[in-house]
């Protein structure tokens, strides 16, 4: 049998950076996914292969190298979500370096250490072969990273004794609420040990989908009642993240009035945003008004991000292509390049959208529709296999 799980990606709605200072932000996930499969292998075959789909690049330990590097862990503990100590750290760097990690790549192998300590957590010492693909572009602030760590999670976790699936139902199923929470927590784990303090945002809109408000580290679902889409640009810029958020506090210190002001405004924003998406449209009049009211807030918190210097060229290049089609946008997560959203009203037609992704390839960036506020992890079972 091969288990398959996907989780999707998130978009930042508002509140990016306040967020840091405790202000709130909305998150929603999109229908970009990452998806892992994973079938058993019989015990004479003594191999875990890793094929990343995407990038061209396949692993293969065999599961006794595995017990002898992490000999100390024992028995699986699927139903305990634990960390990954320093320790055990060196110990998956240990059996990564063992393998041809081209040094180009060299930045993805947190993601193996990830991959290895939440396999023989959830799993133990069996051996599989496990492949993995995405949607989502890696480092472009769409949570790919969570997406990886969500599904992983949930394709082992279905394989354990800790969650009770119907593997017979065809087509993609879900966890009841209390297996959510257990994938949602390893994936956290595993989130971990790829950035290190992880707000916990990004795996818990992959794991349970929709839309959440996040305000000093609580989260609160928001149900979602229109069907948005949006243009997502990726400029394909780097950005550092630490230095931009590190940036902005340098500002709200020494201007703390004024940053106060702008951050309290981006909040009111957030909070409009929640409150808009949560209404029920009686007619397409409705709706359309209430497209354009998210439009206005989009450009106005995109103006306020601005403002605190998170902005970047490229972001300004995607503002102002839009812009020329009457639509708003804003840069979601960190800024400084990265990715772009463009709100697309139920009216736009594809001609016209297939004219902005023209436009906009022009500048050397990848843009692509994306429907927001859609279901969480999910998973199926391969019977064939």
């Amino acid at each position: 049998m091969e288990v398959t799980a996907r989780a999707p990606g998130k978009i930042i709605l508002a509140g990016e950076h306040a967020v840091v200072h405790g202000y709130t932000a909305v998150a929603s996930s999109i229908d970009l996914y990452t998806v892992f499969s994973i079938r058993l292998r019989s015990e004479d075959d003594d191999t875990v292969k890793l094929k990343l789909n995407d990038i061209g690049l396949d692993f293969s330990w065999s599961v006794r190298r595995i017990k002898e590097v992490l000999s100390h862990l024992g028995s699986p503990f699927s139903s305990t979500p634990t960390s990954c100590s320093l320790e055990t750290i060196k110990s998956l760097a240990t059996l990564v370096d063992e393998q041809s990690f081209p040094e180009t790549k060299i930045g993805l192998a947190s993601g193996v250490y990830a991959f290895l300590w939440l396999y023989t957590s959830i799993l133990g010492f069996k051996p599989a072969t496990v492949t993995v693909s995405s949607e989502l572009p890696v480092g472009a602030g769409l949570g790919s990273s969570a997406a990886y760590c969500v599904s992983l999670s949930a394709a082992l976790l279905a394989l354990s004794d800790s969650v009770k699936l119907d593997v017979s139902q065809k087509g993609w199923s879900t966890f009841n609420e209390s297996e959510a929470e257990l994938v949602n927590k390893w994936a956290f784990e595993g989130e971990k040990i790829i950035h290190g303090k992880p707000s916990g945002v990004d795996n818990s809109v992959s794991t349970f989908g929709n839309v959440i408000k996040f305000k000093s580290g609580v989260m609160t679902g928001v149900n979602s009642n229109m069907p948005l889409r949006m243009l997502i640009t990726n400029t394909k810029v780097g950005r550092d993240t630490k230095a931009l958020v590190a940036n902005v506090s340098a500002r709200k210190s020494r201007h703390p009035d004024a940053m106060c002001s702008v951050l309290n405004a981006i909040e009111a924003i957030s909070d409009e945003w929640s409150t808009i998406i949560q209404s029920h449209a009686v007619d397409d009049l409705y709706l359309s008004a209430n497209e354009e009211k998210l439009g206005e807030l989009m450009e106005m918190n995109q103006g306020l991000l601005l403002s605190i210097g998170v902005s970047h060229a490229s972001i300004e290049n995607v503002l102002q292509t839009s812009m020329k089609y009457k639509l708003a946008s804003k840069l979601t997560g960190a800024g400084g390049g990265g990715c772009v959203l463009t709100l697309l009203p139920t009216h736009i037609s594809g001609e016209v959208i297939d004219k902005l992704v023209e436009e906009l390839g022009s500048f050397g960036f990848q843009s692509f529709t994306a429907g927001i506020g859609g279901k969480g992890v999910q998973i199926s079972f391969d019977h064939s296999s």
